[in-house]
């Protein structure tokens, strides 16, 4: 408190009051606080003065002011001389929200859910329109926070009758970022959904269709005559308005740089193949140019023609070298799609976009994953060498960023060594020794079963199939069977071999969806024209045609980054750097056979 405030007088005093009783309520539910022109100071010297309630009432303006200047420690302090459930309802509410608020704002999400539980909450449709508004907007700000992407939406849903001008306008879009956000499983119609939020869910799963944006639109006007009552018809979110304006401008031309010749050829063809199918089957008048990047010398003299061509896209190239040159100009004439990574870590031109199979993805996938799954302590078994280094350096990183502990992590070389590389990750010969402490200070036999570490929830394996089919059983073999495993697409060979399968059970991975079978014509047609495309070449055919399905809309993940694809490659989206990211379905080894698993709620 400041030292030199003088002390209010008695009639500012009352005034304070009146403004801190600012909302009437029902006689047994208490007032509500208002909001006093006064300094959080000058409140808490005023709360010391009062009777009990109106101390309580003067203590709940400070803390909510303090919370909106975002001294969290001192609104932290001051909530924590209110006692609670000495409160009257009404503010019992006001105190458990600002609680909330205060937890979200320190990223606990679960704290401010745990807050909205308190039973006063029953008393909340008592309350002020106001205040109701509030504590839901809290509820949802938390369940967001949370990742529970469907119950967010389901609560400002609810909410948004309630909602005028401004608010109703961010809601609006909060509504469609949500929905833009929900795994595609989620997009169905949800349990107990009621008709607004049905409606969001179908407008979502409209926009996020493999159609072409002039096919999205289409649809989406057909719903919107549909459903002229429905909020998101009488004014559709800035995304469907950018997408229509996107439509307007349609891709007429685009040029595939692809190796025809070469260490690569084959993957380009599997690409190219996929390229050009997803372009037959969508009966786009877009024009398609094919060039050989094998022998490729000078990229501005490629450019030069494309634009003298009228090219509004190129598509490639594949070669990494290619890709790096291209990252490091400051501009690029023509847009491009790259089908590959640079290496460098910085800023690409505003026009060049990347996008590939990377391992890393599928790093950060596992990490995403396990965490949503409650692990919290991890063990890594990757390759020797330059790929399980990257691949571990991505686990790692966005495994630590959550939250995340590795513990240990080995990089698998020989078979031979594999036992003892696991036995050395699980610390086994601890255990080992230990039995032998014991057994020589006794001086006389010890039953004593060796017993690996207890601090690790799971191990996270990027391996090939071969290897993978080693570490499992081995795994068992050290006494560690019952650890679970989450590992990279690097496992599966495409095809599913019951007997050699059995040794990878318990085992989950991320796969695309191509692989996993989810229904899509494209798909069926593609495995019926080539039928190496339902095994492992079948994740280029799958990336190929979703370079066709991204080449239309990247303006469009461009202008708003929570826009996504659901690709035959994975679930798609724009990260930093302009790279195209994937998030993966997951499956199961059990008894051999593989399962699809749901994505995770949480």
């Amino acid at each position: 408190m400041i030292a030199s405030l003088r002390p209010l007088s008695v009639l500012c005093l009352a005034s304070l009051l009146c403004a801190c009783a600012g909302q009437k309520t029902a006689s047994d539910l208490g007032d509500l606080p208002g909001k006093p022109q006064a300094s959080v100071e000058q409140l808490l010297q005023q709360a010391q003065k009062g009777d009990a309630e109106d101390a309580n009432l003067l203590r709940l303006s400070a803390a909510d002011l303090a919370l909106g200047q975002g001294n969290l420690a001192q609104t932290q302090q001051i909530l924590d001389m209110l006692k609670l459930e000495e409160l009257p309802p009404a503010q019992q509410i006001f105190a458990s929200t600002l609680s909330a608020e205060l937890a979200i704002a320190r990223h606990k999400p679960k704290a401010a859910l745990d807050a909205l539980q308190h039973p006063s909450f029953a008393r909340l449709g008592e309350l002020p329109v106001q205040q109701q508004v509030r504590s839901q907007l809290a509820r949802a700000n938390a369940l967001q926070a949370d990742e529970q992407l469907l119950a967010a939406t389901r609560e400002r849903v609810f909410i948004a009758p309630l909602l005028k001008e401004q608010a109703a306008q961010q809601n609006h879009e909060a509504i469609w970022t949500l929905v833009a956000s929900l795994p595609g499983n989620q997009l169905e119609t949800a349990p107990g959904a009621g008709d607004d939020l049905s409606g969001w869910l179908e407008l979502g799963r409209l926009a996020r269709s493999n159609a072409t944006p002039a096919q999205q639109v289409a649809e989406i006007a057909d719903w919107q005559a549909k459903h002229p009552q429905h909020p998101a018809a009488r004014q559709l979110p800035q995304p469907l308005v950018q997408l229509q304006e996107l439509a307007a401008r349609p891709l007429t031309r685009v040029a595939l740089l692809l190796p025809q010749q070469g260490q690569l050829a084959s993957v380009a063809q599997a690409l190219r193949d996929g390229f050009l199918a997803a372009h037959y089957q969508s009966n786009s008048p877009m024009h398609i140019s094919v060039h050989d990047s094998s022998n490729l010398t000078d990229l501005d003299g490629f450019y030069r023609q494309a634009q003298a061509d009228g090219v509004q896209l190129v598509v490639g190239p594949l070669e990494k070298p290619l890709v790096n040159q291209l990252n490091s100009r400051a501009q690029l004439p023509i847009a491009t799609l790259a089908l590959n990574y640079s290496e460098s870590a910085g800023e690409g031109p505003a026009q060049l976009f990347q996008f590939g199979l990377a391992a890393e993805d599928e790093a950060r996938a596992v990490a995403e994953r396990a965490w949503k799954d409650g692990m919290r302590r991890a063990v890594a078994l990757v390759p020797s060498g330059a790929w399980g280094d990257r691949v571990l350096s991505a686990f790692r990183a966005d495994w630590q960023a959550r939250g995340g502990s590795l513990i240990a992590a080995e990089h698998v070389d020989q078979p031979v060594r594999l036992a003892q590389q696991i036995a050395d990750l699980l610390k086994l010969r601890d255990s080992e020794a230990r039995a032998k402490h014991l057994r020589d200070t006794l001086g006389s036999e010890v039953e004593a079963q060796p017993a690996r570490r207890q601090d690790v929830d799971f191990v996270f394996l990027a391996a090939t199939p071969a290897q993978a089919r080693q570490i499992k059983p081995t795994l068992a073999f050290q006494y560690a069977g019952d650890l679970p495993v989450y590992a990279t697409s690097h496992l599966y060979s495409g095809s599913n071999d019951p007997a050699q399968d059995l040794d990878l059970d318990g085992i989950r991975f991320c796969e695309t969806p191509w692989l996993l079978g989810t229904p899509d014509p494209l798909r069926d047609q593609v495995i019926g024209q080539w039928p190496a495309a339902a095994g492992s070449l079948g994740r280029l055919y799958a990336m190929g045609a979703d370079a066709y399905r991204l080449a239309p809309r990247l303006g469009q993940l461009q202008t708003v980054p929570s826009s996504q694809l659901d690709g035959l490659s994975g679930s798609l989206q724009l990260a930093p750097g302009q790279r195209i990211s994937r998030s993966l379905p997951w499956a199961e080894y059990r008894g051999g056979q593989l399962y699809r698993l749901e994505a995770s709620s949480r």
